[in-house]
């Protein structure tokens, strides 16, 4: 067992690392790269979905923080596999709630997944796109509370964190 696990955490980190270097194909103006972003994170989440079915979720005293944030990371990403994603979540809550994992992720998970179902997120993490030099979020359920339920999961305020795109 303990030799699956390593393998699995390897694995994991693989995907992750893969996923980091070939997310500039996302939003490419070339249709080609924009399909291989696709294939690559629809085989990621497919494995996911495979992972689930044998662990659960892979939480970090299983698998190592590495290969538990490359889980999170490969959650997050399966934009077009909407059962992986709410699956994901739905483990990831059992995780948190057993503190087997943090909030901070769970939250970028479920808002992913809620502006993913065309819903409003709730704590502003998934950014729509950016109208006057400035990242504009998804509708929010409460945005006069995302700061507060931003601060809730271990999330900067919203301001401090689009800063952060803004010198990217």
């Amino acid at each position: 067992m303990a030799h699956d696990v390593a393998a699995l955490a390897a694995e994991l980190t693989d995907m992750a690392a893969a996923d980091q270097r070939s997310a500039i194909r996302a939003n490419n103006d070339d249709p080609a790269e924009q399909l291989a972003w696709r294939r690559l994170t629809a085989r990621h989440g497919d494995r996911l979905g495979e992972i689930m079915d044998a662990y659960g979720w892979p939480t970090a005293d299983v698998v190592g923080e590495e290969a538990a944030h490359a889980a999170w990371l490969i959650a997050q990403h399966a934009d077009r596999q909407l059962d992986v994603q709410r699956r994901a979540l739905r483990l990831m809550h059992q995780a948190v709630s057993a503190g087997a994992a943090g909030p901070r992720e769970l939250a970028f998970l479920r808002d992913r997944t809620l502006t993913n179902e065309g819903r409003k997120q709730i704590y502003g993490t998934q950014i729509a796109g950016v109208k006057d030099g400035a990242p504009v979020p998804w509708p929010c359920e409460e945005p006069e509370r995302m700061d507060e339920l931003r601060a809730e999961v271990g999330i900067e305020p919203f301001d401090a964190y689009v800063a952060k795109f803004a010198r990217a």
